[in-house]
């Protein structure tokens, strides 16, 4: 099992979960933005099979998984994980030459718009999502 199986195994039996890291959204180039939003998706991806893999392995009467949904449009690239009833978006608007990330999620609307602090973060992220 991978450290993050382990962790999603110690939530499972009753280890309390950390809130993702995040900072405000700052605009940065296209090529950078992009490129930060492919290796968070990529790892997204990852994170997911490992904690469905857990997730199956301790289903009893009440079997859940974490879904990862890929969504894109004009200026957007973005992808949503959710788990039960809690979701979060992780999305990147282009606008011209530059690329804005921004995480959306079930919590209560931010004042301002926020992004993870780093791709670890989506560890907590998933983590967060399935303890709920």
């Amino acid at each position: 099992m991978t450290p993050f199986m382990w962790r999603v195994q110690e939530l499972l039996e009753g280890d309390a979960g950390q809130a993702p890291d995040t900072e405000p959204s700052i605009e940065v180039s296209v090529a950078e933005g992009t490129d930060t939003q492919v290796i968070v998706r990529s790892l997204a991806e990852q994170l997911v099979s490992e904690a469905n893999a857990v997730l199956a392995w301790h289903a009893g009467e009440n079997p859940r998984e974490v879904t990862l949904v890929d969504e894109t449009g004009p200026g957007t690239l973005a992808f949503t994980l959710a788990c039960g009833d809690r979701s979060a978006r992780i999305e990147t608007q282009i606008t011209g030459h530059t690329a804005t990330a921004q995480l959306i999620d079930d919590d209560a609307p931010a004042a301002e718009p926020r992004r993870l602090t780093d791709e670890d973060q989506l560890q907590s992220l998933v983590l967060e999502l399935i303890a709920d």
